[in-house]
């Protein structure tokens, strides 16, 4: 008897503790999960950020560090994604991945959550929100860090040889850039006057979007076709080829070697006289072991007779996962890191381009970061690519056709036209 007591009285005390625990479970914050990648000191930031938001707020936040390479963390974001599982509950977005990423059902409407009206999404540059941001009427992301292609250029040079500005129009370009590589050339046998992203990748497509744009033309996107094979597209395509072969101002490695990192040390090294490049780029012309420190400024990009200055756009976008289970302490992290503040310390402390437009009028980052002021304009002419779920299809049927013309392999016209007709199929193929 005693035993059958003691026994109900050692389940009753089990029972009891087991029903604090699953009360106490209950009541315990949410942890809100934040997916993140990039270089070390970017991550560094996020952590002590997070560490920030959480003494402010009393949310915890759990960082998830993603890899430096972008396609390892789209892949990353997407295994969770198609699995619905509820972390991340919010990370950064390359603004190529938005329109798949939108299009599968995987992004919350921001406006839909709670605070939403508290987040100042008018302070944002207008046309990034609308190209990149918005997904059939819907606000599904916020930028961050705003990219966009850019000249850069030698200013001592081009004081040298008498000319006061940088070009405005691709003409310019060539004048400007076969008259200082002759006479460069006299002392420096490798010098040439135009580096740029020709090779077969991602950058390509960027440059020639750039070209296109310029020019009036570009992917034209319309009732489900897309629109490439046009005559502006096909000047451009010719003139970015022309640049290797007939104005010789490019070296023929183009369409071999250069991206970002190849044509960015080409130009520091002092062996070109423009550069067309990201953002980035700027810090690095301008540390203290590079030979070009304080020779360099920033324009937008030329363009043809009749066309508009074009700069394809880039950077990372903040977005909140529809399956999330924290979504109002996701809103809330959202709002602290589009806040002026947040912004502000990743201008200073990372020298990132704010998606914010009045942190390009804050006195204390234009003395740190001067460029700011010329990257506002860049950014105010920013293109998009197409913002759909097959843009990584598009982008390779591109790259492979562009890459043939600048080798030579093909003409501009067959080139538009069979880029046209693969793509076609790419986009009907989605629509089945």
């Amino acid at each position: 008897m005693n035993h059958t007591i003691g026994n109900r009285r050692i389940i009753g005390a089990v029972i009891l503790s087991l029903a604090m625990c699953f009360t106490s479970c209950s009541r315990r914050e949410k942890v809100l999960t934040f997916a993140v990648g990039g270089a070390p000191n970017e991550l560094d930031f996020w952590e002590q950020l997070c560490e920030n938001f959480q003494k402010e707020t009393g949310i915890e936040v759990n960082l998830i560090r993603q890899p430096t390479d972008t396609d390892q963390r789209r892949q990353g974001l997407m295994v969770g994604l198609r699995a619905k599982k509820s972390d991340p509950d919010i990370f950064l977005m390359d603004v190529a991945w938005i329109g798949q990423f939108a299009a599968s059902g995987w992004l919350e409407d921001l406006n839909s959550l709670p605070q939403s009206e508290s987040i100042e999404v008018e302070k944002f540059f207008p046309t990034v929100v609308n190209l990149a941001g918005i997904y059939e009427g819907k606000l599904i992301a916020l930028p961050i860090y705003v990219d966009g292609g850019l000249l850069y250029y030698r200013t001592d040079l081009l004081e040298k040889y008498g000319f006061r500005r940088p070009p405005e129009t691709w003409k310019e370009l060539i004048d400007m850039s076969t008259k200082v590589q002759a006479r460069e050339r006299a002392t420096n046998p490798d010098f040439w006057g135009f580096v740029w992203q020709g090779a077969q990748y991602e950058g390509l497509v960027c440059n020639f979007l750039e070209f296109a744009v310029s020019n009036n033309g570009g992917l034209l996107l319309e009732d489900g076709k897309i629109s490439v094979n046009t005559l502006e597209n096909v000047q451009a395509l010719q003139f970015m080829r022309d640049l290797i072969c007939n104005y010789r101002i490019s070296p023929p490695n183009t369409f071999t070697e250069m991206k970002e990192e190849e044509v960015r040390i080409f130009f520091q090294q002092g062996n070109a006289l423009f550069e067309r490049n990201w953002p980035y780029a700027w810090g690095n012309h301008q540390s203290e072991s590079s030979p070009v420190k304080g020779k360099v400024g920033i324009s937008p990009l030329p363009s043809f007779p009749g066309g508009r200055k074009a700069s394809t756009l880039g950077g990372w976008h903040l977005g909140i996962s529809i399956f999330s289970d924290s979504k109002k302490e996701a809103a809330q992290f959202l709002k602290y890191v589009t806040s002026y503040g947040i912004q502000k310390q990743l201008a200073l402390n990372l020298g990132w381009n704010p998606g914010r437009v009045d942190i390009y009028e804050d006195p204390e980052v234009l003395s740190q970061l001067p460029h700011l002021k010329d990257l506002r304009v860049v950014f105010e002419n920013a293109y998009a690519r197409p913002n759909v779920p097959y843009y990584t299809q598009i982008s390779e049927v591109l790259q492979r056709y562009i890459n043939a013309v600048l080798a030579g392999k093909m003409e501009p016209v067959e080139a538009l036209v069979k880029s046209e007709e693969e793509i076609s199929e790419v986009v009907r193929n989605y629509a089945r």
